[in-house]
């Protein structure tokens, strides 16, 4: 595994639309890996190819330790609720803001081995799910933003 390169807020591949996903090759399933390793080493929740210059409909969220989901060519098929709660991106580093997304969403998307999968999140992991899901279609979470934050106005916990 191999720690990639998260591309930053001006490079055009994060506008763009990403790809399908047509065949689960070893190259798709050594990028999950990567992106993975990638995820932890940036401390993050969440992270689409896009972020690591690939623009492919591929994305992984990890709001649970240890709970990674991996997402080859996702589809948000119900919503429900709404939240409006802080968000930042490992792709805007030091940009913070409040957006409105579903308190609830249900996802279908295809596994690493081929598999049909249904994923269902509340909260924070509704979130992250809808974030990384906007990736692949070159939106970022500033364009959703109903408020932006000071950083330096923002307390984290540990």
């Amino acid at each position: 595994m191999a720690i990639l390169n998260i591309v930053k807020e001006g490079d055009p591949v994060l506008r763009g639309k990403c790809r399908p996903v047509d065949e689960i090759t070893e190259r798709i399933i050594t990028l999950l890996d990567d992106m993975a390793q990638t995820l932890h080493e940036a401390d993050g929740v969440g992270l689409a190819a896009p972020q690591v210059g690939v623009r492919r409909r591929i994305a992984i969220v990890e709001t649970e330790p240890g709970e990674l989901i991996e997402l080859i060519n996702p589809v948000i098929t119900e919503t429900d609720g709404v939240q409006r709660e802080l968000e930042g991106c490992l792709s805007l580093p030091n940009k913070w803001g409040y957006t409105e997304r579903p308190m609830s969403v249900t996802v279908h998307a295809t596994d690493r081995n081929g598999n049909k999968v249904e994923i269902r999140g509340t909260g924070l992991k509704a979130r992250a799910l809808c974030h990384e899901i906007d990736h692949l279609d070159g939106i970022l979470f500033t364009d959703k933003a109903v408020e932006m934050v000071d950083p330096k106005d923002i307390e984290f916990d540990d």
